[in-house]
């Protein structure tokens, strides 16, 4: 399914059938009664054409040889739009529709139909399983490429997590309970063998309630949230606001929902709590200067502080800012002097901690391409680096979810403009050497954007466990995978071929630092070993001060030689470092000229994109015109044959007088007599 990103980080087509829904566009593309009264205007018409370019394609269908003006006006406005793309079509429909009724969103119906989208075909598809008032797939069984069949077994039940018998495959195990809605863009966080899931989006429409799933026994429920807390007076009662792209981060016994897409967006990023003690949610006040209020960012929990980076604003501005949470004192501090080439600005990327120090941001996705790059920030020293990787890296890939088990970092699903990603991957986070951990085939929610990634313990193995996703339909499923020793056995492989890769992020990030203490030291210490080598050689066979002059003279002449030698490498490693700060300035400079030239080239689109509509606007008008015209031309003429025939009426009368008309005579007979 194409996966194009549209505004608050939506993908086109969901938030273009909930538009759709709510201009009066019905059921499926084909559908007889997918179009309603709603052509009173140029508008209305320019929406019908949009409409059935985005759902059905190019006009194919002959023009209406009746006469009626609707008919051939919404025809016009369908085939006036040649071979637009249906994406094109979607993004001018909501465009459109926002222009003219700005408040639509908040009025939009709680449940759209949509027709099912084939991931790998692009085709509409109506098999689906209904279940809990949700339509999702039914698959009962994953197809691994590298793993044959895994199969669920309904016969077979055993408690919680202990249902997962097989390493390194996704499988879905037998869940229990009332489903969450289907959704993605939500929030999950695991605390004391417990799964909660917060929020997210279904249809285009931000949720808020708090489900839970005990991976103890794999029972879905859902929590009652209070509305007043009953203790933490320093804590102030707030409805929680429905929302999605928000991270949900575990907390001491709280669940902290940070940041998210909300329908009436703040100015900053708020912090809310959930106490699972007293079930009630609260806004935590924060100090210092908070971020710009933003969804699809990554927030991150290294030991106490929260680091956030990047993320989409309210205004579909892409940033890549650097902010730390202090969860102890609440305070806000932005980074803004890290040393290094930060990642280009983005959203809906994966991010992990290692060692406490080392932030890792992989992928995510601009407003018309994804990424694959990995970048590293060291959180000592605050210095941004580009490491080389190693192994089977990823493909790019945005809106893919991400944990870490011990040094390895596992990274599920995404999309990249086209489709799903199949494939799930690790990286050993010491080594930056990644591997394929399985591949899934078909359209599975494991291939989808927006899913989420935990990691739970049961006898003592970790066990990832994956839920929702959209990937052209929203999932309400559980799958879970058991990791085998297959990637760590893989990451020791290429850890023998690579020296010194144990500290490959230590040396990743301090290179240019070690290139200048290397070379001193190094000089320093060969001057000082050849010194030494050389009176152990020629001590031995110095019998007279004669010699031992004439040895002293030698080694001094060495020594001089070697200084300047030293002092030659000295002017070497300063020039290199001066040509290496002009070029990390020049860097600097193309990369703003390179989004100055982004911004013009965006301004541009958006003035061309307004004139295409104003030409639409003006083609509908002019045909709207047409139309016009010829309904005056009719009743024109339609007046002048009244205004004769009253007049023919008016001359006949008066022929005949009032005696014709009291002797009953018609005029015409009279007439006939008179002529005989």
């Amino acid at each position: 399914m194409p996966m194009a990103r549209a505004s608050s980080g939506l993908a086109y087509p969901e938030r273009f059938y909930a538009a759709a829904a709510y201009a009066g566009f019905g059921g499926s593309p084909n559908s007889s009664k997918a179009v309603i009264s709603k052509f009173q205007n140029d508008v209305a018409l320019l929406l019908y054409g949009l409409y059935q370019q985005a759902t059905v394609g190019p006009c194919s269908v002959p023009k209406p040889r009746a006469w009626n003006p609707l008919e051939q006006s919404k025809w016009t406005s369908w085939h006036g739009l040649g071979n637009m793309a249906s994406t094109e079509a979607m993004r001018l429909f909501v465009k459109i529709l926002e222009e003219e009724e700005p408040g639509w969103y908040s009025t939009v119906p709680e449940f759209v139909v949509e027709p099912v989208v084939d991931v790998e075909m692009n085709n509409p598809k109506s098999e689906s399983v209904t279940q809990n008032g949700n339509s999702f797939p039914e698959p009962k069984t994953i197809s691994i490429e590298n793993g044959g069949m895994e199969t669920q077994d309904k016969d077979v039940v055993l408690e919680g997590l202990g249902s997962v018998g097989v390493y390194g495959q996704w499988v879905q195990p037998s869940i229990s309970g009332q489903r969450p809605k289907a959704r993605y863009e939500h929030g999950a966080a695991v605390v004391q063998d417990k799964m909660y899931i917060f929020g997210g989006n279904h249809n285009g429409r931000y949720l808020n309630d708090l489900q839970v799933l005990d991976l103890r026994n794999l029972t879905w429920s859902r929590i009652e949230v209070k509305a007043r807390p009953e203790s933490l007076e320093s804590l102030s009662p707030v409805p929680m606001a429905p929302c999605a792209g928000h991270s949900l981060i575990p907390w001491e016994n709280k669940l902290i929902s940070i940041a998210g897409h909300t329908k009436d967006p703040s100015e900053t990023v708020t912090v809310k709590a959930f106490d699972l003690q007293t079930c009630h949610w609260s806004t935590l006040k924060t100090y210092g200067k908070p971020p710009v209020s933003r969804g699809g960012q990554s927030v991150t929990l290294a030991g106490s502080t929260l680091v956030m980076f990047g993320g989409e604003d309210a205004n579909r501005a892409l940033l890549n800012d650097f902010h730390i949470l202090d969860l102890e004192t609440m305070t806000w501090d932005e980074i803004e002097a890290a040393i290094g080439v930060p990642p280009s600005p983005r959203s809906d990327h994966a991010a992990a901690v290692h060692a406490e120090r080392y932030l890792l941001i992989f992928g995510g996705g601009s407003h018309a391409t994804c990424f694959n790059d990995l970048h590293v920030l060291d959180l000592q020293n605050m210095e941004w680096s580009k490491p080389m990787q190693q192994g089977d890296i990823p493909s790019p890939r945005a809106g893919h979810a991400g944990v870490t088990v011990g040094e390895n970092w596992f990274i599920a699903g995404g999309g990249n403009n086209k489709s799903g990603v199949s494939e799930t991957v690790v990286l050993n986070m010491s080594t930056l050497v990644w591997s394929v951990v399985t591949t899934v085939q078909g359209r599975v929610p494991l291939a989808s954007e927006g899913l989420s990634l935990v990691v739970s313990s049961y006898n003592g193995e970790d066990i990832l466990v994956s839920f929702g996703g959209y990937n052209g339909r929203y999932s309400n499923e559980v799958y879970v995978l058991k990791p085998s020793h297959k990637s760590t056995l893989q990451s020791k492989i290429m850890e023998m071929a690579v020296p010194d890769s144990g500290t490959a992020l230590h040396n990743t990030t301090n290179a240019t630092r070690d290139i200048e203490s290397e070379v001193e030291a190094g000089q320093e210490g060969k001057l000082r070993e050849i010194i030494m080598d050389n009176i152990d050689s020629e001590s031995l066979n110095v019998k007279s001060e004669e010699n031992k002059e004439r040895l002293l003279t030698a080694l001094k002449a060495e020594k001089e030689e070697l200084e300047g030698s030293l002092t030659k490498e000295k002017l070497m490693s300063l020039k290199l470092k001066q040509e290496l700060a002009e070029a990390e300035t020049q860097n600097t400079d193309l990369t703003k000229e390179l989004q100055s030239i982004r911004g013009q080239l965006a301004a541009e689109q958006s003035r061309c994109f307004k004139l295409e509509v104003d030409v639409a606007e003006l083609r509908q008008k002019l045909q709207t015109m047409e139309t016009l015209q010829k309904e005056l031309e009719l009743l024109q003429r339609q007046k002048a044959a009244s205004e004769q025939a009253a007049l023919d009426a008016k001359q006949k009368q008066r022929s005949g007088g009032v005696w014709g008309w009291l002797a009953g005579t018609p005029t015409s007979q009279k007439t006939d007599e008179a002529s005989e």
